[in-house]
């Protein structure tokens, strides 16, 4: 049985790595789907256990704050807060910085996935009215979403997941990883400015893509959310109630609504992430009942490489970061996240490491495909030369705030 487990966990690994398995028309979570699957048809796990696996405080949080985002999409607060910051009367440089910053703050509160969502559109109709390439704020836009997820544990899947399994305090974390993110954010602003001086301006007429359309804004289903989710992270803040019933609890309040109907607000909640979650929570639970990993472990640090030192989990981390995207990276590492600073170096490493290539995160995939329904290619080459810089500049500043606050606080 050990074996077969192994060869799902591989083959299910390898097809995160390529997208896709061969012949099969399987997405991430399909294949993540498929392969807990197989292993509870096989006997590797009862459906009891298989359940017990399944992280059920993360997968709340983030169904939490799927249906608060899903009250602001349809409040019109995202297309609003978009279309205050592009109808700015300001240079390219200038909205560049306005862009960032905004994608930034409202992915450390609302998820980057989200954000990334909710602001290209808006973006791409803004850049058109005045002549501007787009392609430097939709990277903007991916990068700044990665890079101000990083800022907090509600930020994105990966730090929720994170979060919850190692039970961290809020307020903390956000001491830690706060000034990394906020620098990110300049820095990402000062590589896109230098890569794309002197050509900000469209280069060539494209053809418009199908714009969708947006929701307008209102007063109290927008602000009545913003209420809440100001009162939700202060509560976070303070501590002493468990993040992902105040999270539950808020999104019922939210849910309870005479004018915004239910199915419209459960129709936006990312259905898709929460089974990937699911399923790399089976495979995962499968291979460690194995021991496998203990032995990998050990092996390892026979031969000098101790993987949950900080300094070697945070190498590890990038690399498998965009060997399989961040999500099923961290769910993989997490159980060798021992030492007192783990969870930082776990979610800031991950984070903005999905910077590096356009699979390291959803968030950046959520941007090339919108822009590619509007008939703006971003492929490698545009994205490689932006991505890398900010990726490298990025962890370079997180290993040193991580060291600094290491020495600070040595227990936490």
């Amino acid at each position: 049985m050990t074996g077969m487990v192994l060869l799902v966990f591989l083959i299910v690994y390898a097809g995160m790595i390529m997208g896709h398995l061969p012949h099969l028309q399987l997405d991430r979570t399909g294949m993540a789907l498929l392969g807990a699957i197989v292993l509870i048809s096989a006997g590797a796990l009862s459906l009891d256990d298989a359940a017990r696996s399944i992280d059920i405080s993360t997968i709340t949080l983030l169904f939490a704050f799927m249906v608060i985002s899903a009250q602001l999409r349809l409040g019109g607060f995202y297309t609003k807060a978009a279309e205050v910051v592009t109808d700015l009367r300001v240079s390219p440089q200038q909205l560049l910085l306005a862009v960032i910053l905004l994608a930034g703050i409202l992915s450390a509160v609302f998820m980057n996935d989200i954000i990334c969502l909710a602001i290209p559109p808006v973006l791409i109709q803004a850049c058109r009215r005045r002549n501007l390439d787009p392609v430097p704020f939709l990277l903007a836009v991916a990068c700044a979403a990665n890079v101000g997820s990083a800022a907090t544990l509600i930020g994105n899947p990966q730090n929720i997941l994170i979060g919850q399994a190692l039970d961290l305090s809020f307020s903390n974390y956000l001491l830690i990883a706060a000034a990394p993110s906020l620098l990110g954010l300049f820095v990402t602003w000062a590589v896109i400015a230098l890569f794309y001086r002197g050509r900000w301006k469209e280069e060539q007429a494209v053809p418009p893509g199908s714009m969708p359309i947006l929701p307008a804004w209102n007063n109290w289903q927008s602000g009545k959310a913003l209420i809440i989710t100001g009162v939700l992270f202060a509560a976070f803040l303070s501590g002493g109630l468990p993040r992902d019933i105040l999270a539950l609890g808020a999104a019922g309040i939210l849910l309870m609504s005479r004018r915004m109907h239910s199915r419209h607000m459960l129709g936006l909640v990312d259905w898709q992430l929460l089974v990937l979650f699911c399923g790399l929570f089976v495979m995962n639970h499968a291979l460690q009942l194995t021991h496998i990993p203990d032995t990998v472990v050990a092996d390892l640090v026979q031969s000098g490489i101790d993987p949950t030192h900080p300094g070697w989990l945070f190498a590890i981390t990038v690399f498998l970061s965009n060997a399989v995207s961040n999500v099923p990276a961290t769910m993989l590492l997490l159980p060798l996240a021992q030492h007192p600073m783990a969870g930082p170096v776990l979610a800031l490493s991950s984070t903005f490491a999905g910077n590096l290539l356009i699979v390291g995160s959803i968030a950046n995939i959520i941007v090339v495909e919108i822009a590619s329904q509007n008939g703006i290619t971003i492929d490698w080459r545009k994205h490689a030369p932006v991505g890398v810089t900010v990726t490298v500049l990025t962890l370079a500043l997180a290993a040193g705030f991580l060291w600094f606050w290491s020495l600070v606080l040595p227990g936490m």
